[in-house]
């Protein structure tokens, strides 16, 4: 079963943990010093939000899937759209382990499909580096250019 997924950059942590904890009748579901995440199921969706990135405001999107089937179904779905597909691979981030890929819309928005095979003690293992490509990865969140810190990845090619 799928799960919708939003990642919002906050400038205040503790603020928004308050904030989202009553608009979403709930507290998080994990919460570090730097990241907060609520797994909501009416409506079904994986809500995270983090001070990791310079700048406010929605991160990237994404679709959390319960199975490696599901992943490779959305990868298909996304090279039949056109998009350029970045394969992450196995990767460490936002406090997870997961298996993803990203693709990025018209409008240059990250949109991350992924299965959570874990969680993780800190909020991701990427090096770091300040390239600019659109095909990089941000080392805070593994979305394409988006953020001052970026890692180094190939872009995959699609459905070849």
């Amino acid at each position: 079963m799928k799960r919708f997924h939003v990642h919002v950059s906050v400038a205040d942590l503790n603020e928004s943990v308050a904030f989202y904890s009553r608009l979403f009748a709930q507290p998080p579901a994990r919460e570090e010093a730097d990241y907060a995440k609520w797994m909501l199921d009416d409506p079904r969706i994986n809500f995270a939000i983090s001070t990791r990135s310079a700048t406010t405001g929605v991160d990237h999107f994404g679709v959390q899937v319960d199975s490696e089937e599901e992943l490779l179904a959305l990868r298909d779905r996304a090279c039949q759209s056109g998009a350029e597909i970045l394969d992450e691979g196995k990767a460490q981030c936002c406090y997870a382990v997961s298996d993803k890929h990203w693709v990025v819309d018209p409008q240059g928005m990250p949109w991350e499909h992924f299965v959570t095979m874990g969680e993780a003690r800190q909020f991701g293992t990427a090096t770091r580096a300040g390239a600019s490509a659109p095909d990089e990865v941000s080392a805070h969140s593994g979305t394409p250019d988006q953020g001052e810190n970026r890692q180094d990845a190939p872009a995959g090619s699609c459905c070849g």
